[in-house]
């Protein structure tokens, strides 16, 4: 490892700090003259059309508050258990050459925790989508 250099690393030519505070404050300075040019010049006419709530330009009717099935956050929540599943496979996979038999044996591991994770979900009637059958 090198020494930061405080001088390079302030240094307008070389990239660091000093280029990264310069761009994020040239970003804050723009978007928030946009957005004050638009609130001055832009037109203002609140009437109950514009006030009323918009969901996908159906008009709202009824209690917002819906009761959602059980499955569906099981279901939701086993996706997220899979998908972060398979993006550790995947950054296995990508190093899987230097990480040797060690990492192997680890990956094997995750993937048997995984599976007695599925088989405890199966058996405990997770993955029932409809009404259970006699």
């Amino acid at each position: 490892m090198q020494p930061i250099d405080a001088h390079a690393l302030l240094s307008p030519w070389q990239p660091g700090m000093f280029s990264l505070i310069l761009y994020g404050g040239v970003v804050i300075a723009l978007t928030l003259a946009l957005l004050f040019l638009s609130r001055w010049l832009g037109q203002h006419q609140p009437n109950d059309e514009k006030l009323r709530v918009y969901e996908s330009g159906i008009i709202p009717t009824g209690q917002a508050r819906l009761r959602y099935p059980v499955p569906f956050f099981m279901v939701a929540i086993f996706f997220l258990i899979f998908d972060v599943e398979g993006a550790y496979i995947f950054s296995w996979a990508v190093a899987s050459r230097p990480l040797g038999w060690a990492g192997w044996l680890q990956i094997e591991f995750f993937i048997g925790v995984l599976i007695a994770g599925l088989i405890y979900v199966w058996v405990k009637g997770g993955l029932e989508w409809g009404p259970k059958r006699d």
